[in-house]
């Protein structure tokens, strides 16, 4: 059986890895890094302040089912809260407290018509207030445009019902823990799930995964090109090597895939697809809980930020003793104004629009503590190319090859989803690669 070839070794390339050897499919896992982990990684600096790659949300049942369980700790508490017009709500149920709010939600829902783009969807489930004071400035600042560009599915990013998040937030007070609300749609949220992190940083939880796999993993090996004939993927070419496969699977933006697949143009409409770049500013300051909660929303569009995060209001080890770290997000466009800024002028921007919020957080402030930017933060769900979209949700058009991993799907999927979507995948994959024809040991080149 001629090996499958994996593209990428973060969570989805390494789940993927390791399900299918344990299917009895041979693979082989090209990383182009220098490293494993992907997004999934962070450091700690000297000064004891532990930064990640963007956010991530781990629950205990993703550690267990990745076996690093005994490597994480509890999260104990995790909130989060609207500043709006100089108040600050928290979210989602003090935003539901404010009259204004729960008579336009109400009055939307008495409303009929076709829901035609994500404004509209917006305004018809939140009510005209809360649609255009939050939910649509918010959408619009993540996406980089304008909410009558987006599709509607846009919303399926959104948190549970009313009741179910008002049972899950009951369950976090009752137990002291993070209970996950609004972070799992494969598998059901309960009482039993809750927020966790691995100790050392967000990169041991691969571990064991990797583990199970590292003799196949070859890092800063890209693949130059995934070559297809008769409408199948057949091989992939690495170092100007053609290495027979019997599927690919790749973890990649998917708007690359054009590009990269050779022998077909089933993938050109890809092209068009765009991810949401993010510049991630992380401030140092003096004390702790200085936030109202662990993440703030701010739908102010004067404001270069409309997140706030104080991680260590939920996992305080993440930052020294009397201290702690405010990460800021800025959407941006790659070679724009804030893409291209020095870092210390990103700091002052920051800080100056905090200290509009919080004045007297100027006089804790300690300094920077580095920028970190990503060119696919977000997949964004544009009006224009939503059909094709869907269809590439259902399959990429070539045969034997499969994208996954959150930009591989090109979907508002976070870890827990990223791991469950991939083993169903993978169950795909397998029926695919034991159905072809192919009986004999294809040798793999070292």
């Amino acid at each position: 059986m001629r090996p499958v070839a994996v593209l990428g070794a973060g969570i989805a390339g390494l789940t993927a890895a390791a399900e299918l050897r344990r299917r009895g499919i041979p693979v082989i896992v090209f990383e182009a890094g220098k490293a494993v982990g992907g997004m999934a990684s962070s450091f700690k600096d000297k000064d004891g302040f532990t930064y990640d790659v963007g956010a991530h949300f781990v629950t205990n049942r993703l550690a267990r089912a990745l076996g690093a369980e005994d490597v994480c700790r509890t999260v104990g508490y995790y909130g989060e809260s609207v500043r709006i017009g100089g108040r600050t709500y928290g979210y989602p149920f003090g935003l539901m407290r404010s009259p204004r709010y729960l008579a336009s939600a109400a009055a939307a829902r008495l409303k009929d018509g076709a829901v035609a783009n994500a404004a509209d969807w917006f305004r018809r489930t939140y009510g005209e207030a809360l649609a255009d004071e939050v939910a649509i400035p918010l959408a619009e600042a993540w996406s980089g445009a304008p909410a009558e560009m987006l599709a509607p599915s846009v919303g399926a990013k959104m948190g549970p019902s009313v009741f179910k998040s008002l049972y899950l937030k009951a369950a976090s007070k009752v137990t002291g823990r993070a209970v996950s609300n609004g972070y799992s749609h494969e598998m059901p949220e309960s009482a039993a799930v809750w927020h966790v992190y691995p100790e050392g940083g967000i990169a041991r939880l691969l571990d064991p995964t990797m583990r199970q796999v590292e003799d196949v993993i070859r890092l800063e090996s890209p693949v130059e090109k995934i070559i297809a004939d008769a409408g199948r993927a057949v091989a992939v070419r690495v170092n100007g090597q053609d290495i027979a496969v019997s599927a690919v699977i790749s973890t990649a933006p998917v708007n690359v895939l054009p590009k990269l697949v050779e022998g077909t143009g089933a993938l050109e409409d890809l092209a068009r697809f765009r991810y949401r770049p993010m510049v991630f500013v992380n401030l140092r300051f003096a004390g702790r809980n200085l936030l109202p909660d662990t993440m703030l929303w701010v739908p102010d569009r004067d404001q270069p930020f409309f997140r706030l995060t104080e991680a260590p209001i939920s996992m305080p080890w993440l930052a020294p003793d009397g201290k702690t770290l405010i990460t800021f997000d800025l959407g941006c466009q790659i070679g724009d104004a804030t893409w291209t800024a020095p870092e210390e002028e990103l700091a002052a921007r920051c800080l100056d629009g905090l200290c509009q919020i919080f004045p007297a957080l100027r006089e804790r402030y300690l300094g920077p503590g580095g920028v970190v930017k990503t060119a696919t933060a977000y997949p964004v769900y544009r009006l224009d190319y939503e059909p094709t979209r869907q269809s590439f949700a259902r399959s990429t058009g070539v045969d034997g090859l499969y994208s996954i991993g959150r930009n591989g799907e090109f979907a508002h999927i976070l870890m827990e989803d990223i791991y469950w979507r991939t083993l169903k995948r993978c169950a795909e994959m397998a029926a695919y690669v034991e159905a072809l024809p192919y009986r004999r040991i294809v040798p793999v080149a070292a």
